[in-house]
């Protein structure tokens, strides 16, 4: 199959290397020249493609010449650019593309200070109105299969939990529960998507276990041999706790680290960071 990434970055460049050592083909977009030759080492078809100004810049025909449209652009650049990505879906239903994938975050949910499921009705946070827009905009558009994912905070790679919050630092809420998933899990969950029809549907996805902020970035700087921020225990808190009983169970999946203590415990850098 033929993949094409818009956003091949934090997320989207790692996805890419596991698809081709999967045997598919996948162009990566780009918004700077110097990223082609990563691109480019990697077997990843770059393309420059800026999505700016309520425009798209670039030969976004060939880069739609595929199968699968995976979307990874982070929302500090969607928000201006919402009819721009009005054009892009008039441009995915002209080109060759059959399955938009379009990765979102559970940030859309406002806290329920209880679990939250793709299901339930709930209040859009209002600073993530435009993702929400967006989401519906791929999703009742007839001229292709719409698949969203809702992820929890990233973690992995460079992105280590025991870097979050430095030594000195005072941390509000140090007991809500946190909601977190590994990359690998991430890529995972998106190349099962890509292979299987679930055209209109969301899927949160996070860990299984959601420890507090206290007990996990604690530990996280201990495993780091950092000396951990102070986080206060105040009881008027609010917080969510993402639910990922519909991903597991339609998908067929069970996560790779589920466990975000153990995933700490094992104290490898390589599974945390």
């Amino acid at each position: 199959m033929k993949y094409s990434i818009l956003g091949c970055g934090w997320l989207g460049f790692p996805l890419a290397q596991h698809l081709i050592a999967n045997g598919n083909i996948v162009y990566g977009s780009t918004t700077t020249e110097k990223k082609t030759d990563i691109f480019a080492a990697e077997n990843i078809t770059p393309y420059i493609i800026k999505i700016e100004n309520n425009n798209i810049f670039g030969p976004i025909d060939a880069f739609l010449d595929s199968d699968v449209l995976i979307i990874d652009v982070p929302f500090s650049k969607q928000k201006e650019t919402f009819k721009s990505y009005q054009k892009l879906a008039i441009l995915i239903e002209k080109s060759t593309i059959s399955k938009v994938l379009f990765i979102s975050s559970t940030s859309v949910y406002t806290n329920t200070n209880g679990i939250v499921t793709e299901d339930m009705a709930f209040k859009v946070n209002p600073e993530k109105k435009t993702l929400v827009d967006l989401e519906k905009l791929f999703l009742q558009h007839s001229g292709f299969e719409t698949t969203v994912i809702r992820f929890s905070g990233l973690i992995g790679r460079d992105r280590n939990p025991g870097n979050f919050f430095k030594e000195g630092r005072v941390v509000k809420n140090g007991m809500a529960p946190i909601n977190l998933i590994h990359l690998d899990d991430c890529i995972l969950i998106i190349h099962k998507i890509c292979m299987t029809t679930f055209n209109g549907e969301i899927f949160n996805a996070a860990a299984d276990t959601h420890p507090t902020k206290k007990d996990f970035y604690t530990a996280a700087s201990n495993a780091n041999k950092l000396v951990p921020a102070t986080f206060l225990s105040n009881e008027d808190y609010n917080y969510k706790i993402i639910s990922n009983e519909k991903l597991k169970q339609q998908l067929n999946y069970s996560l790779k680290y589920p466990d975000l203590m153990k995933l700490l415990q094992k104290n490898d850098p390589k599974r945390i960071a």
